[in-house]
């Protein structure tokens, strides 16, 4: 090397260095200010990163006498329309349909997530119209749907996604549920993939394919595809699926045109914010997206007496692709007293090797912590791990069972997919139990003795009574409440009352609280739309 560019060498890395020291203003100017390389947040905007708000109308059928024949005339043809459309012509009576009062036209509600995939689902919101005289949506199911971007909605408008499925009220919260609105969990369907796009400030196909080659590089093939002068589509790689939001930030951070001296005084000047600032967001994923150059000085950082900077040198690290920082991942992970247990254990099933996230999640299933169980099993369920039995109970909801937890708990959700966990399976029931639901229309009862438990549903709009019968366990007691009866060739084949997921845990809630389960129980959290 000759003597100018050692002297060039020096005065960057002494530059950075300096306007390091200064603030971390100034870091983030560095590069332009330098001429060194800009960033691709500095050409350009990155879009499609937002939800989309998503509303339709529909039909809610199934319902107790509880829905009502008004219908907005424009609605009413609409809906007509749309009905007639998904059937061939002349099977039902539409306008019939719409005005009986087992059904009710309902509003429908949601937010589509960013960056989203064809037939990815996502939570939706239904209240009955209130200029109807609809009581209840109880015990309801919405028929398929159209969901269309909010705004005016018509035929003509695209339709972005569908919707269907049960009606979930929320029987188990504080307070008593608003029957004329809920929820149908997962029940929205996006019907194309949504890719987010760059957007050049200044168009410039040369910087557009730059770009493009610098993610594919880095991100793997198909990661970006430059269109035109000024948009370069991108997907997001496998990795960050499930943390778009930061690969967004990472693209935004990188450097086109770097030196390896600057990006060696750049990864230094980020350690030492990591280490010694307040934004240590902001320098983990700066130091993220420098990659490989930013690894020797990370390293420094896995002996650090500050936890938090231990947990994001250590994830830093082995999203840029060493196993370096796995062993305190690991360590932070598996340490009781760590506030950071959840976020060691995320990193390690988003980008360490399937042995090794498998090894950490099992082990965290028998952890004390309930928060700590739950994200070890929701991350051990993503990988798909045999540590969990799973299966589809009536065609609406998962019954999940984990014989390795140690502590019984029972975890129904109330977001997303609709599922029942049992940590700690198998369950039993004891006898001398009785309990039944809000409506009065299902029982579980087993008297002191008995051998059985009796499951026993009084069927909508009618005078009949089922009882059917099941052993105390309690994986077998949800699939009898709940698997919907079978009869082929005159023979039933499968028994079940066709119980309601909302109703099912809030039967759970009471076998729980009454003693007759010996396990805790537990909800997640609702659907936050907006």
């Amino acid at each position: 090397m000759g003597t100018g560019r050692r002297k060039t060498s020096f005065w960057v890395v002494m530059g950075v260095l300096f306007l390091t020291s200064c603030g971390g203003q100034a870091v983030r100017k560095t590069a332009a200010e330098a001429e060194v390389g800009r960033t691709i947040g500095s050409l350009a905007e990155i879009f499609g990163r937002e939800s989309i708000a998503v509303d339709g109308y529909g039909l809610v059928g199934g319902l107790r006498g509880t829905g009502s024949s008004e219908c907005p005339p424009n609605l009413r043809e609409y809906l007509k329309q749309y009905i007639l459309a998904q059937l061939a012509q002349g099977t039902v009576d539409v306008e019939k349909l719409i005005s009986e009062r087992t059904t009710a036209v309902v509003g429908i509600h949601g937010m589509m997530p960013p960056a989203a995939v064809k037939e990815q689902r996502f939570d939706l919101k239904v209240s009955a119209l209130a200029e109807t005289q609809t009581t209840s949506l109880e015990g309801g199911w919405l028929y398929r749907a159209e969901l269309k971007a909010s705004g005016p909605f018509g035929i003509a408008t695209k339709a972005l996604a569908t919707a269907e499925g049960p009606i979930f009220l929320d029987t188990i919260g504080e307070a008593a549920p608003d029957k004329k609105a809920g929820y149908v969990l997962a029940g929205g369907r996006i019907l194309d993939d949504y890719s987010m796009t760059l957007v050049l400030r200044k168009p410039d196909y040369l910087a557009a394919r730059r770009i493009s080659d610098m993610l594919n590089t880095r991100f793997g093939e198909w990661t970006a595809n430059p269109a035109s002068p000024d948009v370069v589509q991108l997907r997001v790689p496998a990795a960050y699926v499930e943390q778009k939001e930061r690969f967004v930030s990472i693209v935004k951070a990188m450097y086109l045109g770097e030196t390896p001296e600057f990006m060696e005084a750049r990864a230094e000047a980020f350690v030492q914010r990591l280490a010694a600032s307040d934004d240590k967001e902001g320098s983990e994923i700066s130091l993220e997206a420098i990659g490989i150059a930013s690894l020797k000085k990370l390293a420094a950082l896995l002996s650090s007496s500050d936890e938090q900077v231990r947990l994001r040198a250590a994830r830093c690290m082995l999203n840029i692709g060493s196993d370096e920082g796995l062993v305190t991942l690991r360590a932070i992970a598996l340490d009781r007293g760590s506030s950071y247990r959840i976020a060691a254990l995320e990193a390690i099933t988003a980008a360490a090797r399937r042995k090794d996230a498998v090894s950490v999640g099992r082990i965290l299933l028998r952890d004390d912590d309930f928060e700590v169980r739950l994200a070890a099993y929701e991350q051990l369920r993503r990988m798909d791990d045999i540590s969990i039995t799973r299966e589809l109970i009536g065609g609406n909801f998962y019954l999940e069972q984990i014989a390795q937890a140690q502590r019984r708990e029972i975890y129904a959700s109330r977001r997303g997919q609709p599922r029942i966990v049992l940590f700690g399976a198998p369950m039993s029931c004891r006898d001398n139990i009785f309990v039944q639901s809000a409506s009065g229309d299902v029982t579980i009862n087993a008297a002191a003795g008995q051998q059985y438990v009796s499951l026993v549903r009084k069927l909508p709009n009618r005078p009949k009574v089922v009882e059917l019968r099941s052993s105390f366990e309690l994986a077998d007691i949800i699939r009898t409440l709940c698997e919907e009866p079978v009869v082929e060739e005159g023979y039933t084949v499968r028994s079940g009352l066709n119980v309601s997921y909302d109703t099912a845990i809030g039967l759970l809630r009471q076998l729980c609280d009454s003693g007759a389960v010996a396990a805790g129980f537990r909800a997640g959290a609702l659907p936050e739309i907006d």
